[in-house]
């Protein structure tokens, strides 16, 4: 698959990238002593971390591990018990440059919208709601389906897409959006190798236009190929930083205690086999 290099520049007639709110020499994500207790047990407990501009991060841990209830509140769709995020220096509520990626379970795939429909979905809070999109708004979701590769498919329902393409096509949503922080659920559940190494490459794409992303995965060993930063979360932040430095013996006992099986594989890392993988029920 070939990708589309997606313009700092905007194109032709479209009003450059701009997000209100941004304070300068803030970082783009910026997580302080988050917790968030459900009636069933403890979500979150005292998270804290930061993101710079154009970092790529990978978000790994065992199921309910909160991954995806650390992904909705930064999102800004649930509200934690205590603690505080921001995103260039203020709520995430009032951003419109995060873009959440369900997984894919929760998307309702026999809506009766086109591809086009669901990328055109990226630019409403910038058109306003209620009215019509305009040509420039049109152009930059046709470079977004081009960039991903969806272009010649921009018309088709989205139930006839490959679960590959189903994910370029919301990385395109991200694109038409302008989005600056990527929050990726669960995104290569289910997809086979070659589907993975598609969604990647548009990923790799993204590189160069400071786009920050967190992928939340089950894979340790994808996780530590294709990221330079994971977090290893079980409620607590168990470690971040580098794989070889997160992937350690204990680590990986403290995050998956009994579930797991712990070897070596010759190159300072230890990799675990996740008996209870599978997405999230948060």
């Amino acid at each position: 698959m070939k990708v589309k290099s997606f313009p700092q520049t905007s194109p032709a007639g479209v009003t450059p990238r701009h997000h209100p709110g941004h304070i300068p020499g803030e970082p783009i994500l910026r997580v302080q002593h988050l917790n968030l207790t459900y009636e069933g047990g403890v979500a979150l407990q005292d998270v804290t971390f930061e993101l710079t501009s154009g970092e790529r991060m990978a978000v790994v841990g065992p199921n309910g591990a909160g991954k995806s209830t650390l992904f909705k509140i930064i999102a800004g769709l649930l509200k934690p018990d205590s603690g505080m995020v921001s995103v260039f220096g203020a709520a995430p509520s009032g951003h419109i440059c995060i873009s959440y990626l369900p997984q894919h379970s929760h998307v309702d795939w026999n809506f009766p919208v086109t591809v086009s429909d669901v990328v055109m979905m990226g630019r409403t809070r910038k058109i306003g709601f209620l009215r019509l999109p305009s040509a420039s708004d049109r152009e930059f979701v046709s470079l977004a389906l081009r960039t991903v590769g969806l272009n010649e498919l921009s018309q088709r329902q989205i139930s006839q897409l490959s679960g590959g393409q189903q994910q370029r096509m919301f990385i395109a949503r991200a694109l038409a959006q302008e989005a600056d922080l990527m929050l990726l659920d669960e995104p290569v559940t289910g997809l086979d190798t070659p589907s993975q190494e598609e969604l990647f490459t548009v990923l790799e794409s993204l590189k160069k236009e400071k786009v920050t992303v967190m992928f939340a995965l089950h894979d340790l060993k994808l996780a530590a190929r294709r990221f330079d930063r994971v977090m290893l979360l079980n409620h607590r932040l168990v470690g971040i930083g580098k794989p070889v430095e997160v992937f350690t013996r204990e680590h990986l006992s403290k995050a998956y205690g009994e579930h797991i099986q712990v070897l070596e594989n010759g190159h300072g890392l230890s990799m675990v086999d996740d008996t209870c993988c599978g997405e999230e029920k948060e």
